[in-house]
């Protein structure tokens, strides 16, 4: 299995899984891969290929209804980042800090930035599959 941070690495596949979460929330049961072709602007061989690696690192599941196929986002292998950031947070008065780390002013920024868009992906994430039927 490909490492998780190579997988997420590649902007067309965080795109595929933001466009999944996205759909996720509002309910549909799946998108069909020329909906994500369509949405993103990409070409099918590109989405194929993409969702291929998602599916290898079982982010994605898919549901087959005749020759159509529909993805939607299995956020669980998401849990390896979050374990390797979490050592970098720390609950602050607002429920979100940082742990005290030295760094030049960009970079602890930059730090403050990746964090924070962390802590929102896990958040919206585990927020999608509280509102799914069955759970």
């Amino acid at each position: 299995m490909a490492d998780i941070f190579d997988v997420i690495a590649d902007g067309t596949r965080r795109d595929i899984l933001q466009l999944l979460r996205e759909r996720g929330e509002s309910g549909q049961d799946g998108t069909s891969v020329s909906q994500i072709v369509s949405t993103l602007g990409v070409s099918q061989p590109t989405v194929s290929k993409h969702l291929k690696v998602l599916r290898e690192a079982s982010l994605v599941s898919v549901r087959e209804v005749g020759q159509h196929r529909y993805y939607s986002l299995s956020p669980a292998p998401l849990d390896e980042v979050d374990d390797w950031l979490l050592p970098f947070l720390t609950t602050g008065e607002d429920g979100v800090g940082y742990a005290p780390v030295p760094l030049p002013e960009s970079a602890a920024h930059a730090a403050e930035v990746v964090g924070r868009a962390a802590a929102s992906a896990k958040h919206a994430v585990t927020s999608v599959f509280s509102k799914l039927p069955g759970r």
